[in-house]
């Protein structure tokens, strides 16, 4: 198989694994640290790279959890859920790691230019996973976009959190078949 091919098909063959289908399994750290790598070589106007990562595992996925979880119950005396608080105690205990996706903010720039680099940096991630055969998905749920929640990130007032990569085995190794509308529904091109 040629290059051109070979990047194809990778990236057709991409997926969003959820942690209902993670075996428990854990995931090398060697494969954590080459999906972080290849973060770091999105592109990034003038160089800013502004992707954050905050990676969590073993007893971090717990501390995670219990952050969230008292988060949502502090924030939410009224209206307080026992069963979305055990969810975000337990969730993260479903993944063999989890990577917080952290923005940081430089003035040189639009915002959208960062956001969309620090997007970038995920996809790298996400293909890397897929490469491996490795479950993930990129969520922005539970407390994602609070901004109280950003100093426990490592995240200034004027950065963002963009959300939390899970990782995990799958629990098989049939991977899920892939669907897209046609393209062609969704360009335009403009010749004369």
């Amino acid at each position: 198989m040629d290059f051109t091919t070979a990047v194809n098909d990778m990236i057709r063959d991409r997926r969003s694994i959820y942690t209902n289908m993670f075996s428990g399994e854990e995931v090398d750290d060697a494969i954590i640290e080459q999906m972080l790598e290849n973060a770091n070589w999105a592109p990034t106007h003038k160089l800013t790279e502004p992707w954050r990562f905050m990676v969590y595992k073993g007893e971090g996925l717990k501390k995670l959890g219990q952050f969230q979880a008292d988060f949502y119950k502090n924030k939410n005396q009224d209206s307080f859920d026992e069963g979305k608080y055990e969810k975000l105690l337990s969730k993260p205990l479903e993944c063999s790691h989890i990577i917080a996706i952290g923005m940081k903010r430089t003035p040189i720039l639009p915002e959208i230019e960062e956001v969309c680099a620090t997007a970038c940096a995920v996809q790298n991630m996400l293909l890397t996973a897929s490469a491996h055969k490795i479950g993930c998905y990129w969520s922005t749920g539970g407390i994602t976009f609070n901004e109280e929640v950003k100093p426990f990130f490592n995240l200034g007032e004027d950065d963002k959190l963009l959300g939390f990569l899970y990782i995990g085995m799958p629990k098989s190794d049939k991977w899920p078949k892939g669907r897209r509308k046609d393209i062609a529904d969704k360009v335009e091109w403009v010749v004369e």
